[in-house]
């Protein structure tokens, strides 16, 4: 173990256009073989489509999209024994932004569309009207901690 002191979090520099943490992490997240000017244009092209489709912020929508998106609770495997336990375990707001950014991006590419920047734009729409994949992801994570609270007291 190390004795040395804990590095801070550092968190990326918010993002020129929107002057927003959450959308520069958005943009590192889509970041492809370190081509930081290609995922800021498909996340601000994305931007523009949900400004037109909705006539709202789409600064707006994105928060509301992640704050939906972000699961309370997650399991987690705990060797007790001999045997594997999934083990229900509270989310910390780090976390659960970070699972839901995972998420969007993860069922934005496994969309069906001609770019990334239109499959990206649906997936953040649906799931700030709480429909979709990534809604549907949380559920069943809130779904396994529910079926798996009988371990809860494993959790250390």
């Amino acid at each position: 173990m190390s004795r040395r002191n804990i590095s801070k979090k550092r968190l990326p520099q918010p993002d020129s256009l929107y002057n927003s943490y959450l959308v520069s992490l958005l943009i590192s997240r889509i970041l492809k073989s370190g081509k930081k000017t290609i995922a800021k244009k498909v996340v601000y092209q994305a931007f523009e489509i949900i400004q037109k489709k909705t006539e709202q912020d789409p600064l707006v929508i994105f928060e509301k999209a992640i704050q939906k998106a972000s699961p309370l609770v997650e399991v987690k495997a705990r060797r007790v024994g001999g045997s594997t336990y999934q083990v229900p375990i509270e989310v910390n707001a780090f976390r659960a932004t970070n699972l839901s950014l995972r998420w969007i991006i993860q069922y934005a590419h496994q969309r069906v569309g001609r770019s990334m920047a239109i499959k990206l734009a649906n997936e953040i729409i649906d799931t700030s009207n709480e429909i979709g994949n990534t809604i549907k992801k949380k559920e069943e994570t809130h779904k396994m901690a529910e079926a798996n609270k009988a371990f809860a007291h494993f959790r250390y």
